[in-house]
């Protein structure tokens, strides 16, 4: 397809590249083997590199999951450093882990738990948990040798100590709630009793309880091993009459969500079936010669050559193999049957009686920039999400962009020979499956079944190109036509309005964070507890706990006041319960009263806080005192109503900028926010990706495509798209979070590659008006897109049925991309381009000029389709004919030629003919079309033809 550049069009990039891939394509054409069998052995060599498998799976939720450089994990090493657990004074309430623990929920199925028939089951529970042991050799090791210890004994869950205090007098006892005075302590029962009804701090009734089993931190394997048996408790169907029981550990989230890789093993295998089966139904023909049954399936071959040789070579080099670079095949499996199509629809229009190398040459002119801006734009897109702080992210942008490259590599030279070596086939008029010779006319008197079974190699004699598919005829006739009408072009602005008053809409929606449920499938049992958890004890969130940063002159009244006004902002917060506050600093306080201490002199504050912290075991771990100096410490606030990710959000946030806004430095900590810093860098991130990404794509299109105006609409449809996605998979339900992180930059890609194929194709056809221009485009491009995004929703349409939140958020979010790419690729883009096609107006009257044709000399040539000699002698016309240009500089000659050709472009005032073939040529760099017409097919014709600027070529070609 040449390119008449103008004004404005730039193809300093594009014009050499395409040229550069034309010469590429005619070496791949003459050596078809080296390019088929080197692909094979290398897929082959780097493939071996699965063996690492299992040792580069790095699926710990933490590490590739929270940002690398959250806040939250500085935090964390100033905690530990300056608060050491001691597991003689085990709280849980001062890990700076989640801990290692065992919890089960029971739940009633009255109204009430609290009743003697539901509190016996929950004991017997209880006592069964106590008595899980695990051999380690010879010995045997029960819940008591393992569990966390304070003042020598195990943490006891205070619920359990009420009730069997209390025994059948519970029933008629007063609880109180959330605090319980028992013994000569006071016990917050939020955490232990869920879905209360309360009437003046008066527990009423309670539908759950929540049990939990810690056990010391330090001796993993042994732990593991416990919590394991612990398992196997639960499943075991206990006969439980009136309660109903949801468990989980502290290992259960990282051990389910490692589990998902079953999940998607036989899903890549469903979908690989599938992507061959619906390329090979697109490229079915009913022409035993022309049939691409073989190049479909090879075509999908590649695709997962390029799977299997990328992530061998990342699993060689040492790349982590994360969950989420399960997806990745999937993915790849779309792109490369995408470009595949492409590459089918350029051979297909390449002229048939060429030589395979010179069709295959002209195949990669045509294709090369449009494959070529889509694997750049992908390539770029993956790799600018490197930048990310996730490292599951990280993760896949690697092993995906490198994917994509070995898909472009492979498609140019794997699937390139075996379009060759087919094309080899049907020049020899062979049989697709038999590769034995068939005829090209149907013998008279044979049947319409031998004819489609056995009759083949047919091609437009008009073209001398492949008959037009159905598909293709479809897009030019009817849905072109259709869509350039004014009345057609109104609906698709009033379409696209509506589509955009929507996805903004759902944009203001979406949601922030990934739920650590979801990391889970949705049968687990994890999910159970966690909804459970979620039910009934979202009442109470984390206790916070606010540490006091360096050393502080806590005996100076004017810097108290500062701490106290500090703490006093804490308490104000709407999500913080006012009423329960642990700190070290106000019981000290209560202490020196009573022994009449005067702590607002340092001396006497320091030489007295040992003693007190003697006393009161707890708070010796809330101060670092060493060196007679105090160099931090930390008091508790309890959060309350935390049950959504938008909750957890505005928590964060406001923790942190109460404390930053304080006059004394002040740090806020809790193991969960580990998972919640996501939230302050998941959105600034993703901003970040698609803008940079966004204006890459821009600087490629200008580079590629030989219009800057067109450049633009590519960059305008990837706006449009993201918006499009963003809002819809909010109203979808679908979180912005680390998965749909990916897919946005995904987004991008794609986008690029619809817009592309569409926008090159419009600016570089000839057709003199801008809707000629889109029908043409949509002609050649409209059904190899659609069966791009077919085959690519397909290849994710499995994940849909996955268990796994992120599989079916893979699929819901690539069904948006692909979806609005393709109505923009197909409907929105070429109806906005023949609005604004500015480039083709300048030249529109001198192309009508160029192709007005002198009526009083033009003869017509209808060649004779109804006889096989006849169509075997214009055949032969088209095998046999050479042009051989003439290097004299000669004036053309005014006698009348015995035979005319005809050249597109400027002629001299003469004869033109017509005929049903249409062979080209290059003359000063320039290709024409030449189309010729011969009297007689007796003689030797020799004539000269008028070419630009008035010189003669002498063409020459033997007689028949």
């Amino acid at each position: 397809m040449p390119v008449n550049m103008n004004s404005c069009r730039t193809d300093c990039v594009e014009k050499p590249f395409s040229i550069g891939y034309q010469k590429f394509g005619r070496f791949v054409g003459r050596h078809p083997w080296w390019f088929f069998i080197t692909p094979l052995l290398m897929s082959t060599a780097l493939g071996s590199g699965f063996y690492f498998l299992e040792d580069r799976e790095a699926n710990d939720i933490e590490d590739q999951f929270t940002p690398t450089n959250g806040p939250a994990k500085l935090e964390r090493r100033f905690v530990q450093e300056n608060f050491p657990l001691n597991n003689s004074m085990f709280s849980n309430q001062r890990l700076y882990t989640d801990g290692v623990y065992a919890s089960f929920i029971a739940l009633a199925r009255a109204p009430n738990i609290f009743t003697d028939a539901a509190l016996r089951e929950v004991l017997s529970l209880d006592r069964k948990v106590r008595q899980i042991n695990i051999s380690i050799g010879h010995e045997q090791l029960t819940f008591d040798g393992l569990c966390a210890r304070k003042y020598n004994k195990c943490i006891p869950n205070d619920i359990i100590d009420i009730v069997n205090q209390l025994g059948s007098k519970i029933e008629e006892t007063e609880l109180t709630f959330p605090i319980f005075p028992f013994g000569f302590k006071h016990i917050f029962l939020g955490y232990s009793v869920g879905g209360v009804n309360v009437s003046s701090t008066v527990l009423k009734s309670a539908k759950a309880i929540r049990l939990f089993y810690f056990l010391k931190e330090g001796n993993r394997s042994v732990t593991d091993l416990w919590l394991n048996e612990f398992l196997k408790v639960f499943p075991s169907n206990l006969s439980l009459n009136f309660i109903k029981v949801t468990h989980s550990t502290s290992l259960s989230r990282q051990v389910e969500f490692e589990a998902n890789t079953k999940d998607v093993i036989p899903l890549f295998s469903i979908t690989y079936v599938i992507a061959i089966t619906f390329s090979i139904l697109s490229c079915l023909r009913f022409d035993c010669v022309r049939n691409k049954v073989w190049v479909a399936t090879f075509g999908v071959f590649s695709a997962g050559l390029a799977v299997l040789s990328s992530f061998g070579m990342m699993l060689y080099i040492g790349v982590p193999f994360v969950m989420t670079v399960a997806n990745s095949p999937f993915l790849i499996l779309g792109i490369g049957v995408d470009d595949m199509f492409i590459l089918i629809s350029c051979w297909q229009q390449t002229n048939v009686h060429d030589t395979v190398e010179n069709r295959l040459a002209d195949t990669y002119r045509e294709a090369a920039i449009s494959i070529t801006i889509t694997t750049l734009t992908d390539v770029l897109a993956f790799y600018i999400g490197l930048m990310t702080p996730f490292r599951s992210v990280q993760s896949f942008c690697l092993y995906t962009s490198t994917a994509i490259l070995f898909c472009y590599l492979y498609c140019i030279t794997f699937f390139g020979a075996f379009l060759v070596l087919n094309g080899r086939r049907e020049n020899s008029n062979k049989h697709w499956l038999t590769c034995k010779e068939v005829p090209q006319d149907c013998p008279i008197g044979r049947s319409k079944w031998y004819d489609l079974c056995c009759v083949g190699g047919a091609y437009d004699r008009q073209s001398g190109a492949e008959e037009v598919q159905p598909m293709n005829h479809f897009f030019k006739k009817y849905y072109g036509p259709f869509l350039t009408k004014p009345w057609t072009k109104v609906c698709v602005i009033l379409l696209y309005t509506v589509y955009l008053i929507i996805s903004v809409y759902g944009c203001f929606q979406i949601q922030e964070g990934i739920d650590l449920r979801n990391l889970a499938a949705d049968d687990s049992y994890v999910v159970r507890y966690y909804d459970d958890e979620k039910a009934y004890f979202s009442e109470y969130g984390p206790n916070i706990m606010v540490v006091v940063r360096g050393e502080f002159p806590y005996w100076d009244e004017k810097n108290m006041s500062d701490l106290e006004s500090c703490v006093e902002d804490f308490k104000n917060l709407s999500f913080i319960e006012k009423d329960i506050f642990t700190s070290w600093l106000k019981s000290y306080k209560h202490y020196g009263y009573h022994e009449k201490l005067n702590l607002s002199t340092e001396n006497v504050f320091k030489t007295n806080l040992d003693t007190f912290l003697k006393y009161f075991g707890d708070f010796k771990q809330d101060v670092n005192f060493t060196n007679n100096s105090i160099h931090a410490s930390r008091f508790f606030i309890q959060t309350v109503n935390i049950s959504t990710a938008l909750d957890e959000m505005n928590m964060l946030t406001k923790l942190r900028d109460t404390a930053k806004s304080c006059p004394v430095p002040l740090t806020v900590y809790h193991p969960a926010f580990i998972y919640h810093d996501q939230y302050a860098v998941i959105v600034s991130n993703t901003i970040q990706n698609i803008g940079i990404t966004t204006a890459v794509m821009l600087f490629i299109s200008l580079l590629l495509i030989p219009n800057p105006l067109c450049s633009l609409w590519v960059t305008f449809s990837i706006a449009s798209v993201i918006v499009g996605v963003t809002g819809f998979m909010a109203l979808w339900d679908v979180n912005l979070d680390t998965i749909s992180m990916i897919i946005l930059v995904v987004c991008i890609g794609f986008s690029v590659d619809f817009s592309a194929h569409i926008s090159y194709a419009f600016v570089s056809n000839q057709k003199p008006s801008a809707n000629e221009k889109a029908v043409e485009a949509l002609f050649h491009l409209g059904y190899p897109i659609v069966q791009g995004a077919v085959s690519t929703i397909l290849g994710v349409v499995v994940l849909s049925a996955s268990k796994n939140y992120i599989f079916r958020t893979f699929f819901k979010i690539m069904f948006l991309v692909i979806f609005f790419g393709l109505f923009h690729g197909i409907t929105f883009i070429p109806v906005f381009l023949t609005f604004f096609d500015i480039c083709s107006s300048s030249s529109k009257v001198d192309s009508e000029e160029e192709r007005k044709p002198d009526n009083q000399s033009l003869c017509k040539y209808q060649p004779n389709h109804g006889h096989g000699k006849a169509d075997e002698q214009e055949k032969q016309l088209y095998n046999n004919h050479t042009f051989v240009p003439d290097n004299h500089n000669q004036t053309c000659p005014s006698q009348k030629c015995t035979s005319v050709w005809a050249l597109t472009g400027h002629m001299q005032s003469g004869q033109m003919c017509m005929t049903s073939t249409v062979p080209m040529f290059r003359l000063d760099s320039q290709t024409y079309e030449v189309q010729m017409y011969s009297p007689s097919s007796n003689t030797l014709l020799a004539e000269q033809n008028c070419v630009i600027g008035n010189h003669c070529q002498s063409i020459k070609h033997p007689v028949m």
